[in-house]
């Protein structure tokens, strides 16, 4: 007989069996803004079926075992041999497969393929972010190996494959191939000219030997690398393939993986090369400027992956105070409770509005837009990656003591959250790049201003709040020491232009009143309470 203490009442039932991506208004609508009419059912499509296996229980199962059962080294085999080898638990590779297959790696073949990639990617990554990392890296790999043509028609068709093809092969075996990146050093860290890993010219036209070392490389069982390393010319990128044309392992000692605070279903490794098979991608001396399309693409992930993340974080909290009451009422009723919901939805609506701007950007193509991703990509992956984690810790505490328990998902939520703050540049190598963008490269900051000017006259705190930027561009004399703030503003600005423009009446009225009017605390939920609150927040429920 069961004791009658143990009546279970007033818990929230779990957020699962719905589509993540026609659950998020915003996104939605971004997706259809972006793309041609002529893509869309097509695209939606695809999207929620996406969204659906994000939000289903199978996949959530799968996310939970993958984090639970993080990679193992194995550096030899049980003869002594060195076998380099990372074993993933099934579930990793089940959702790997799942998020190649959904073309996550295959946005550079199909019209409007960057926004329908972006859209997609910001879906997938909440069911697990960890295996980003490797979609990401071989999605962005297309622009360096277009640097050399005989390369891009070799690996491209199997980097943008949506067939998973596991396993250490020739890659001339393979249907699909992921790629890596190696960039960072001990010594050096974000400053990669400083790496000391040396490339020796082979008699094999392009073909050199590397020695040296790098101290991240994420997904080390992927097919292939791009990493950096200093030939006779200077600095140069190469490709390192993990298995030779015939059939032997590359050397590509995997000295220890990484303990890492969150991202723990990746593989991080730190690796060694000794006498290792390399082709040289790009010019001698012209690494840098081979790979800054690689590092763009990643960036423009990291801004997809934290929109994602803080998407999750709000739809667990709106969820939570929707079905759990305290006090006589919904906890969502409840006037501060409905303040920092609020305030939570406009920080995710911004991130995923900019960042499907961004994508909409490089479908575009034309110079005007290149020159606007140059100075809006490095400010919005400052901004939008740091504004991930705060937003995330927020709404675990909006469950209370539930959010802090594993069974919840959100303490995975907040591990994750800072890691694309760092990733590709931290904060400081991002405004440092702004600060660059702005004295080098003046059509940058030109069509920086185009894209807010279409916003003007429509609130006037955006009005006044570009105003003020003006005056802090026109002194750009001893900047770096404020540089943080000036991107900050940059990348606030831009948002709110984009939602004045694009979003609900109520959604652009309280992000201006909260962002750029001054009038609101420091912490989530200090928002003015005259705004209509109650219709951000209804716009943020994850109700399909």
């Amino acid at each position: 007989m069961a004791a009658s203490t143990h009546t279970v009442a007033n818990q929230v039932p779990p957020l699962v069996g719905y589509d993540v991506f026609t659950a998020d208004r915003a996104l939605v609508a971004a997706v259809e803004r972006h793309l041609d009419p002529a893509l869309r059912d097509e695209a939606a499509a695809e999207l929620s079926g996406l969204g659906r296996s994000s939000g289903s229980a199978q996949v959530q199962e799968w996310a939970a075992q993958a984090n639970e059962n993080p990679p193992r080294l194995r550096t030899h085999d049980r003869y002594g041999h060195r076998v380099d080898e990372v074993d993933f638990h099934p579930a990793w590779h089940r959702l790997l497969g799942k998020g190649v297959a959904a073309g996550l790696t295959a946005a550079w073949t199909r019209p409007g393929g960057h926004v329908r990639r972006a859209a997609a990617f910001l879906v997938w990554t909440q069911a697990e972010a960890g295996n980003g990392c490797p979609l990401s890296m071989t999605h962005a790999a297309v622009p360096a190996l277009r640097t050399d043509p005989e390369l891009a028609a070799e690996w491209e068709p199997r980097l943008t494959s949506t067939i998973y093809d596991r396993g250490l092969r020739p890659a001339r075996q393979k249907a699909g191939a992921l790629f890596g990146m190696g960039m960072t050093e001990k010594q050096g860290g974000s400053d990669v000219r400083a790496n000391t890993t040396v490339a020796r010219p082979l008699a094999e036209e392009g073909a050199y030997e590397l020695t040296g070392h790098k101290w991240f490389c994420s997904a080390p069982m992927s097919d292939g690398f791009l990493v950096l390393a200093r030939a006779p010319e200077g600095l140069t990128c190469f490709l390192v393939p993990r298995v030779l044309e015939d059939g032997t392992r590359n050397v590509f000692l995997l000295q220890r993986l990484k303990d890492k605070l969150g991202n723990r279903s990746n593989a991080s490794a730190e690796v060694e090369f000794d006498g290792t098979w390399a082709r040289r991608v790009g010019e001698e001396g012209r690494g840098v400027r081979t790979i800054i399309g690689m590092v763009a693409a990643t960036r423009l992930d990291c801004v997809l992956g934290s929109a994602g993340l803080m998407r999750q974080a709000v739809a667990q909290a709106v969820h939570h105070c929707t079905h759990r009451e305290a006090f006589g009422g919904k906890l969502v009723d409840k006037p501060l409770m409905r303040n920092v919901l609020a305030d939570l939805a406009l920080e995710s609506e911004a991130a995923t509005t900019l960042g499907l701007r961004l994508a909409a950007a490089y479908d575009d193509g034309g110079e005007q837009e290149r020159a606007f991703l140059r100075l809006a990509l490095p400010a919005a992956k400052y901004w939008v990656t740091k504004r991930c984690a705060p937003v995330a810790v927020e709404a675990a505490e909006c469950l209370g003591g539930n959010g802090y328990v594993e069974e919840s998902g959100m303490p995975r939520l907040v591990r994750e959250s800072p890691l694309n703050s760092i990733w590709e540049g931290a904060g400081n190598v991002q405004a440092l790049d702004v600060l660059r963008a702005l004295r080098r490269e003046p059509q940058a900051l030109d069509a920086y201003l185009r894209e807010v000017g279409q916003a003007r006259g429509a609130d006037h705190r955006l009005d006044g709040a570009i105003k003020g930027l003006l005056t802090e561009l026109a002194d750009l004399e001893d900047v770096e020491g404020r540089a943080r703030r000036l991107v900050e503003r940059l990348a606030l600005v831009l948002q709110g232009a984009l939602l004045v423009r694009y979003a609900p009446p109520e959604v652009a009225d309280a992000f201006c009143a909260g962002r750029l009017g001054g009038d609101t605390g420091a912490a989530f939920g200090t928002l003015p309470p005259t705004l209509d609150l109650a219709s951000v927040v209804e716009r943020a429920r994850p109700v399909s």
